[in-house]
C-alpha cells in the first residue's frame, strides 16, 4: 500500500474522498441512471423495471464505495441482491446480455467522472490526487470485472430457464402482434395462441411489486380465469407472463360495455384493465390502455394494491397528461392555488368540487353521488373556490383537469 510520510496512506485518502460522495448516493445514482437510460435504449421499460434498475445502480455504487472506504478486498464482497434480480428480469424481458454489460461499463465511466471531480475539488496535492485516482480506478475496475461475471452467470441461467418455460413461444407471438402495425394472419395466429382474435377483447395487466415467495404467476392466472368465468366468457382467456412478477391477459367478451373489475383476493396483486375492443386492433389498443392505467397507478404510488380500469372517468386523460409529473405538479398548483395542498381537508374539498363540476354543476346530483346533504355540497364547493382564491368561471376546464390529476395521482402532484 502506498504511503506518504507526512500524512495518511493513499487508501485512507481514497476512503475520505468516497466517504464524502457516499452522502450524495441518491444524487450519484440518479445521474448514472439518467445516462444509462439515454445511452442504452434496450433498458427502457415499465415503471417497475426502471425502479429496479435504480435499485441496482444504487446497490452497486454503495457496494463498491463501501469496499473502498473499508479496504474490503473485492473477492470478499457479496453481489448485491438488486444486481442479480435486475439481471434475471432483463433475461425474462429478452433484453440482450450485451445491454447489461454495456450498462456496467458506461455506469463505471460515469461514476469515475464524478469521483475524479471530487478528487480535483479536494485539498490534496497533485501527486496525491493522482495516487488516489489510481487507487480508486484499480478497485472499481476489479469490482466491475467481478460483478459482470456474477450478473452474466445469473442472466444466462435465467435466460436458459425462461427459454424452456411453457409460454415462451406464445409470448413471442403475442409480442409480434402487439409490436406490429401490419396485418396479421388472424386464423393462423389464433391457432398458435389458441385464442379467438376475431372477438372483442378485454385486456388486463397484472403485477406484484415484489416477490412474496409464492407462485405469483399462478395467482395472476387464477385471477384471470376466475374473472373470465364471472363474465361468462365462452372461450378460454389468454394469459402470458411478461416476467416473473408481471402478467398480460386478454378475455374474449360478448359486449364492448366495460364490465366491473373485481378487486383481487390477494392484497398484494395489482390489476389494470383496458376497455373491451374488437378485432386485432382492439387486442392491441385495449392492452395499451391497460398499460397506461398501470402507469397512472404506479406513478401515484397507490397502495395497498387495487384494480383499476381504463373505463373509469378521466383515467386515460390523466395518463396522457401525467407524462411529466414535475410539470403537472407545478401546473396544478398554479391552477388550484392553496387547494392543491396534500391536507385531508383540501382533499375533501377537491373531491367535492370535482364531482360537482362533473355533474354539470348540479348540487343535487353531486350530493347523491357523494352521499352528502345538499347544503354540505354547497358549502364545500364554496369553500373550495375560496381556498383556490379566485372564481372558476373563466378557466373551468383547467380547474377540472387539475382536479382530475389530483384525484388520480394524489401526493405525486400535490404540494407538500
Amino acid at each position: 500500500m502506498a504511503q506518504r510520510s507526512d500524512g495518511d496512506s493513499v487508501a485512507e485518502s481514497a476512503a475520505a474522498v468516497v466517504g464524502r460522495l457516499a452522502a450524495k448516493l441518491d444524487e450519484v445514482t440518479a445521474h448514472t441512471q439518467r445516462v444509462l437510460m439515454d445511452e442504452i435504449a434496450d433498458l427502457h421499460g415499465d415503471a417497475q423495471l426502471v425502479q429496479l434498475m435504480r435499485d441496482n445502480v444504487a446497490a452497486n455504487i454503495d457496494t463498491v464505495f463501501s469496499a473502498i472506504r473499508h479496504s474490503i478486498p473485492v473477492e470478499h464482497v457479496e453481489a448485491p441482491t438488486a444486481a442479480l434480480e435486475y439481471a434475471r428480469r432483463l433475461a425474462q424481458r429478452d433484453v440482450s446480455a450485451n445491454a447489461l454489460v454495456r450498462a456496467y461499463r458506461i455506469g463505471h465511466q460515469e461514476v469515475l467522472k464524478i469521483l475524479l471531480k471530487e478528487i480535483r475539488d479536494s485539498d490534496l496535492d497533485a501527486q496525491r490526487q493522482l495516487d488516489v485516482f489510481e487507487e480508486i480506478l484499480a478497485v472499481t475496475f476489479r469490482y466491475i470485472d467481478w460483478i459482470t461475471q456474477q450478473v452474466l452467470s445469473t442472466y444466462q441461467n435465467e435466460y436458459d430457464r425462461w427459454q424452456e418455460s411453457r409460454n415462451r413461444l406464445q409470448a413471442e407471438v403475442i409480442r409480434g402482434v402487439l409490436e406490429s402495425d401490419d396485418d396479421v394472419d388472424i386464423d393462423a395466429t389464433s391457432t398458435a395462441l389458441r385464442y379467438p382474435l376475431r372477438r372483442t377483447h378485454l385486456a388486463l395487466v397484472l403485477w406484484f411489486e415484489e416477490s412474496n415467495d409464492q407462485n405469483e404467476l399462478g395467482v395472476m392466472e387464477r385471477y384471470v380465469q376466475d374473472y373470465a368465468a364471472k363474465l361468462g366468457a365462452r372461450d378460454r382467456a389468454l394469459f402470458v407472463s411478461a416476467d416473473r412478477l408481471t402478467g398480460w391477459a386478454w378475455i374474449p367478451v360478448e359486449s364492448e360495455s366495460a364490465p366491473v373489475l373485481p378487486a383481487p383476493a390477494d392484497a398484494t396483486l395489482h390489476v389494470a384493465a383496458g376497455r373491451p375492443l374488437p378485432g386485432v386492433a382492439g387486442f392491441r389498443r385495449s392492452h395499451r390502455q391497460a398499460q397506461l392505467a398501470r402507469a397512472v397507478l404506479t406513478a401515484a404510488g397507490a397502495y395497498p394494491a387495487r384494480a383499476i380500469s381504463a373505463a373509469e372517468s378521466g383515467l386515460m386523460l390523466a395518463g396522457l397528461a401525467g407524462g411529466n409529473l414535475d410539470e403537472a405538479r407545478v401546473w396544478a398548483a398554479e391552477v388550484l392555488g392553496p387547494l392543491a395542498s396534500a391536507s385531508a381537508a383540501d382533499e375533501r374539498l377537491r373531491e367535492t368540487l370535482r364531482v360537482f363540476l362533473r355533474a354539470g354543476s348540479s348540487y343535487k346530483a353531486a350530493a347523491g353521488e357523494l352521499h352528502l346533504h345538499f347544503n354540505s355540497v354547497k358549502y364545500r364547493v364554496a369553500r373550495a373556490i375560496e381556498r383556490r382564491g379566485r372564481p372558476i368561471t373563466d378557466d373551468r376546464l383547467d380547474v377540472e383537469v387539475a382536479l382530475l390529476l389530483c384525484h388520480w395521482y394524489g401526493t405525486a402532484v400535490l404540494a407538500a
